[in-house]
């Protein structure tokens, strides 16, 4: 009796440590709503907009986390990761597709780094590193100005967005597959300009993908290994990554089906898929865990238990409307205030900001408040019906609920 007894003590310490060790795997510490100023009985309307949205099935599933300074108040798996070929149910270890929350984790933070070791300037040329990046011209023939980087990195470029472009669908037929970086960006360089630099906003995957080889032109690296060394591994984020092994692409949320083919753990986006998975406009796989660890990081001014990965300045700068670009409401790489910052709600201020990703992914960060929303979908899964207006309405409404929630800051 007495071994049974002592068998069962060791099994519940067991099962407490394993239960603390998952709480603490994003590095926050969990609080109550209420120990950290928030009101746990507006957070809970998260439970009952999910229940509804799930029964109106626009995603199989999500995970939300809410995190204030360095405490985690919220976290929670709803619904399923996968409907085909077999029913599976999401957890809050769930490993995303980021889709274009690539731009502001990996690329965009990665050009800055550089940036902060003097080997690029953001006034740089386009045509520095890719001699071929044409410039607009206009009705009677006159060119226009060079891009330079930060319009690459606010979207002013002139560049077109991809997915309009019938050009950019084409890359395939023309180059094969896969496709080197180099020759892709060679293609998306010669492509006609839709504006000046500086004149327009048209938000443009082209612009990262060919950030992407920009650093890798200057670091010798690509920016998935970049990323990995200097900002992904220094702070522990061991669930970020680009083309997911083996051992983790079945814990990744599956996205589309496509030719019989489901996509699990390899990259949704077709200009990325085509690179082979690595792209400087999608291709990172992240859980909610390590993304709270990067808005940490975020929030602290560029560091992270001890460890810096952007300077204060720097972060700042990045998470700011920059003011050669003002009227597209973009910082560098983030976004503040453009037509796409729908997952901010209307109750954070003008100092937040965020970004989303096609696959149903979204990130917003509020410095005014120390408050962060991750709130991870498959959409897509299992055929992407292109109808992104619903994803949009609960981005939205989950950023709401969060933001009402806060009572003292």
């Amino acid at each position: 009796m007495w071994m049974r007894n002592a068998n069962l003590k060791f099994m519940w310490l067991l099962s407490v440590f394993f239960l603390a060790f998952s709480c603490s795997s994003s590095g926050g510490r969990f609080n109550s709503p209420s120990d950290s100023g928030m009101d746990p009985k507006r957070l809970s309307q998260l439970d009952v907009i999910m229940k509804e949205a799930l029964a109106k099935k626009y995603f199989p599933g999500a995970v939300i986390l809410v995190g204030r300074k360095d405490k985690i108040v919220f976290r929670k798996a709803y619904g399923d990761s996968q409907w085909v070929p077999e029913r599976k149910s999401m957890t809050v270890s769930t490993i995303f597709d980021q889709s274009s929350i690539t731009k502001p984790m990996a690329t965009a933070p990665s050009v800055m780094i550089l940036a902060e070791r003097g080997l690029l300037s953001l006034e740089d040329r386009v045509i520095k590193y890719v001699p071929e990046f044409s410039v607009y011209t206009d009705e009677n023939g006159k060119p226009g100005e060079n891009a330079r980087l930060w319009h690459l990195l606010t979207h002013t470029s002139g560049l077109p967005p991809y997915t309009d472009d019938p050009d950019a669908k084409d890359v395939e037929k023309i180059y094969g597959n896969p496709c080197s970086t180099e020759l892709l960006v060679r293609h998306i360089a010669g492509m006609k300009k839709t504006d000046p630099p500086g004149q327009a906003f048209h938000y443009s995957c082209l612009g990262y993908i060919t950030l992407a080889h920009i650093i890798k032109m200057v670091s010798g690296q690509t920016v998935a290994d970049f990323a990995g060394d200097n900002i992904f591994k220094p702070l522990k984020m061991k669930h970020t990554f680009y083309t997911p092994n083996d051992k983790f692409k079945k814990l990744c949320a599956p996205t589309e089906m496509i030719d019989g083919q489901l996509l699990q753990g390899v990259v949704h986006d077709p200009l990325a898929r085509l690179q082979g998975g690595i792209s400087g406009n999608a291709g990172l796989f992240s859980t909610a865990d390590d993304m709270a660890v990067f808005a940490r990081m975020m929030l602290n001014k560029g560091e992270y238990k001890g460890t810096r990965i952007l300077s204060p300045l720097t972060v700042e700068r990045m998470t700011t409307v920059f003011p050669k670009a003002a009227f597209a409401g973009r910082g560098l790489g983030w976004d503040l205030d453009s037509a796409y910052a729908t997952n901010s709600g209307e109750i954070y201020g003008p100092a937040s900001y965020g970004h989303s990703g096609y696959t149903g992914t979204s990130i917003w960060i509020d410095p005014e408040t120390s408050t962060y929303v991750i709130f991870n979908t498959n959409r897509v899964h299992p055929d992407d019906r292109d109808d992104q207006g619903a994803v949009l309405s609960w981005r939205a409404r989950v950023a709401n609920i969060v933001a009402s929630s806060i009572l003292k800051k």
